[in-house]
């Protein structure tokens, strides 16, 4: 769940009650958002596209951010719905700004146990078989893995971060006003609107030229940077090229080297796929545990540990899944 709650303004907050915002101020706003987003977001750590959605959404990372430049300060009000079975929290995320504690807006999220990415988890062979088969599974998918059901307590304080990540990330999109931004730029308004703003608002016409400088163009550093993780989201499958440079275009300008190069990706991993034995090893699969930094990627990876045919490797790797379960849970 994330709800956004509708924003009051307050005097001296963002907007004044007792009066509208001037048409400039609007376009000046969503020009400081854009900057923000040219300046210092990256692709796939600050925003990126979700599969399934037409334009990037908003990471915690950049909500952080976007915080950070209207000097917004977060609070937390934590409601406990739990109940023996599940735990389940809903938060309230109150934005205040840092300089005069005025309440700009507030965002709810709410988090449980009984998700879907929550309520299973993998199970050695001797605990799957000892577990009531009404708690245990077999999910399918490219391979089959024995998961059990997860108990709720344990996952307390990942659920609490949850509703907190969904609360903040609502607030911030309500007080910035910046639910758009990431797929639409003020070039791409509707006509009317344009047309509405530049006939009523002179100065907001010249405001607007002002708010669309060009897109910088990413250093040779930068970009080798960026090629490791636009790399990383086609391997996975979470983008193809296209929607990488749809992306891109959304925050800079590349070279037509630059756009040659991302274009060339799918031929590099195939190539590189070649190159490797077929199927996952113990290194790959022991390497992807260790890197997940969440409890989907760490699945993800725990999928492939059943491919691996010596069965000491894949106790290793077992234990190697527990261990990084445990150091995602206590973060």
């Amino acid at each position: 769940m994330n709800t956004v709650v509708a924003f009051q303004p307050q005097q001296g907050a963002l907007a004044h009650a007792s009066s509208r915002m001037a048409v400039a101020d609007i376009i000046s706003h969503v020009a400081l958002v854009q900057e923000v987003m040219r300046a210092v977001m990256k692709p796939e750590v600050h925003y990126g596209v979700i599969p399934g959605t037409d334009k990037p959404t908003l990471y915690k990372q950049g909500a952080e951010v976007l915080c950070m430049a209207f000097r917004v300060a977060d609070s937390y009000q934590v409601e406990d719905l739990s109940t023996a079975d599940v735990v389940r929290y809903r938060v309230t995320c109150t934005g205040v700004h840092q300089m005069n504690s005025i309440v700009l807006g507030t965002g709810m999220g709410e988090a449980s146990s009984g998700e879907e990415k929550y309520k299973w988890r993998k199970a050695w062979d001797e605990e799957f078989d000892a577990t009531p088969a009404n708690l245990r599974r077999i999910k399918s998918g490219k391979y089959k893995t024995k998961q059990v059901r997860t108990e709720p307590a344990d996952l307390a304080n990942t659920i609490l971060k949850m509703a907190n990540k969904r609360a903040k990330i609502a607030m911030t999109i309500n007080v910035t006003a910046c639910g758009d931004m990431f797929g639409q730029d003020l070039e791409d308004m509707d006509e009317a609107l344009r047309d509405h703003l530049t006939r009523h608002s002179p100065e907001a016409a010249a405001a607007g030229a002002a708010a669309k400088p060009a897109l910088p163009t990413q250093s040779d550093e930068e970009f080798a940077k960026n090629m490791v993780i636009w790399t990383k989201v086609i391997r996975l499958k979470k983008k193809d090229v296209a929607g990488v440079l749809a992306t891109v275009a959304t925050v800079s300008t590349l070279t037509e080297a630059q756009i040659e190069a991302i274009k060339g990706i799918p031929a590099k991993l195939a190539a590189e796929a070649q190159a490797e034995p077929s199927g996952p090893t113990f290194a790959s699969v022991s390497g992807a545990l260790a890197k997940a930094q969440d409890e989907d990627a760490l699945n993800l990876a725990a999928d492939l540990i059943n491919s691996i045919p010596d069965e000491q490797q894949r106790k290793q790797l077992d234990a190697a899944y527990d261990a990084r379960r445990a150091e995602l849970n206590a973060d």
